[in-house]
């Protein structure tokens, strides 16, 4: 990128034609973080930090400080929630430029400590500057921010900046992580107080893609299930998640759900996770008013007295957890052999599922541990599906609309959507791709990338061949959709989908056929491929189901 680029953004503003430009440090491909920095006329806002060097960032200073320009990245700092990829780089930014003022909402400034818990607390709670919900508040001169809840996690938000001209004002409203529905902690971003915002630009995040997800609720219940399922069978549960946010989820959820209210069962909670309940416990007053009403009546978390239990896991109970059928919630990065040990279990391993990236095996090997283990995953989203990305879109209607945080194929199957193109100048810029917002001036769009692929079918006797173009194959996503080889296709409407065998569901497969082939249900049915009923003559037709379940459309599966 020239110096001139960088004179705009990272100096003073230049005398450039646009006064809205976008820089990103990093837009979440892979495990990068977030970071972008954002100039609306003279002044630079830098929109989260979670990058893990910020040397980037101290180098692009540099470059300008023989420019007579600011010392500072930025003219200040505006945090979108706790979460490590967008926060975890912010120390390390207070401490080399201790003068640059950093800003977020009041729950999240409290929260932020827990991505350094390895630091001296003194150093990671005080630097964060707390700026109240749904209030102007003029930072700059001329330009203002206005937080509003974004669903997700506690604390996080979505930044509105306004920046007023005598000509006219300009607006930009980022996302950061959002979420429209209700979670259990969390209550979800509010559409109307978006309404009528007159956006010129919107920077979103499209974690899920086009993926369109079931309701939130019943993703809960049939996680309840499969774990009601596997304790009655005698496994214990690990559940491995991130310190903050889906930790605390799964816990409310456990406590709460029918299966499990009263049911003589410890659940324990270890390490980090049990950090991160701790301090949503001092935040209970900015919690949604049924989360505080239950806490007037039992312990919100910690709880030997009412069932099931929930205790914090010592380090030296470890080896015994596991004797009997129990639940464990722990750090995400702990090595699983500190559970599953021997002479405990067997154990169900439940992980969650990580959009537009297949799950890493190397974190340990199910042969590597002392006792039997089975390794699963589910889905308990965090973020707005593609239908949710694109209502909050269409309700908001920027003239310019920057993707990031998500897999470079899931963006750009957003990018490519027709109803997108024909109505918004669309952008997923990449790292260091300096991204120019021209207001009202006319704006060619860039061609949408190519999705679609024409191939050849073959009829031959007993055997129906398709083959398609190797440009297929350069897709990332083609490596785990053609793993084993083996593909899945169904009848969707006039339309055949089809679907790559992971080597997971094969073994989970041969599982199921072992344990249920004497039984009249949903495990032997020849309908259910990979836990979902594919019968479109059943009430359960596309759900999910449990082995176990039956109903009035069974046909057993005579090749098992």
């Amino acid at each position: 990128m020239s110096s001139s680029t960088y004179a705009s953004l990272i100096g003073e503003a230049g005398d450039g034609t646009s006064e809205l430009e976008c820089l990103p440090y990093g837009v979440q491909h892979e495990d990068e973080g977030v970071s972008l920095l954002v100039r609306m006329g003279p002044h630079r806002i830098l929109l989260d930090c979670g990058l893990a060097d910020i040397s980037g960032i101290s180098s692009n200073v540099q470059k300008q400080a023989c420019q007579g320009s600011s010392p500072l990245p930025a003219d200040l700092v505006l945090v979108s929630h706790a979460h490590q990829d967008h926060a975890r780089g912010l120390l390390e930014l207070h401490k080399a430029f201790p003068l640059l003022p950093i800003y977020g909402s009041e729950v999240t400034s409290k929260l932020l400590y827990l991505n350094w818990l390895d630091q001296d607390s003194k150093e990671t709670k005080d630097f964060c500057q707390a700026l109240p919900l749904r209030t102007r508040i003029e930072v700059k001169e001329g330009l203002v921010v206005e937080l509003f809840p974004a669903g997700h996690l506690p604390g996080a938000v979505a930044t509105l900046l306004t920046y007023t001209t005598p000509a006219r004002a300009y607006k930009l409203l980022y996302t950061g992580d959002f979420f429209l529905s209700n979670s259990r902690l969390v209550e979800g971003l509010r559409l109307e107080e978006l309404r009528g915002l007159e956006l010129d630009v919107l920077i979103i995040e499209g974690s899920y893609g086009t993926s369109r997800h079931p309701h939130r609720r019943n993703q809960e219940n049939q996680l309840a299930e499969r774990i009601n399922k596997a304790i009655g069978e005698g496994y214990s549960v690990l559940m491995p998640t991130p310190a903050l946010g889906l930790g605390q989820e799964l816990l409310m959820l456990l406590r709460s759900h029918h299966h499990f209210t009263g049911r003589d069962l410890d659940i324990w909670v270890d390490g980090a996770v049990a950090t991160g309940c701790d301090a949503y416990l001092e935040l209970l007053p900015n919690l949604p008013p049924s989360v505080q009403n239950f806490a007037r009546h039992q312990p919100l978390f910690w709880d030997e007295r009412v069932r099931p239990r929930v205790r914090r896991l010592e380090l030296q109970q470890r080896p015994e957890v596991g004797k009997s059928a129990c639940i464990v919630l722990a750090d995400y990065s702990l090595d699983w052999r500190e559970y599953c040990q021997a002479e405990t279990g067997p154990w169900l391993i439940l992980l969650p599922e990580n959009p537009g990236r297949p799950l890493k095996e190397e974190i340990i090997p199910r042969n590597a541990l002392p006792c039997p283990c089975y390794v699963e995953t589910y889905l308990l989203a965090q973020h707005s599906d593609g239908p949710g990305t694109t209502q909050l879109i269409h309700n908001l209607r920027p003239q310019h609309l920057l993707f990031i945080h998500g897999s470079p194929t899931y963006l750009a199957d957003l990018t490519s959507l027709d109803e997108l193109q024909n109505r918004y100048h669309v952008h997923s810029p990449g790292v260091e791709t300096l991204v120019e917002l021209f207001i009202g001036d006319t704006f060619i769009q860039p061609a949408a990338p190519e999705t679609n692929y024409e191939g050849e079918l073959t009829e031959l006797g007993a055997a129906v061949t398709i083959t398609l173009p190797d440009a297929i194959s350069a897709d990332p996503r083609w490596r785990q959709f053609a793993d084993t080889g083996l593909i899945e296709a169904r009848w969707q409407g006039e339309e055949i989908v089809l679907r790559g065998l992971s080597p997971r569901e094969l073994l989970n497969q041969n599982n199921e056929r072992f344990m249920w082939q004497d039984l009249d249900n949903c495990g032997t049915c020849k309908y259910q491929r990979g836990q979902r009923c594919w019968n479109p003559a059943s009430p359960l037709y596309n759900f999910k189901v449990t082995l176990d379940g039956c109903c009035p459309a069974f046909e057993r599966n005579n090749n098992g």
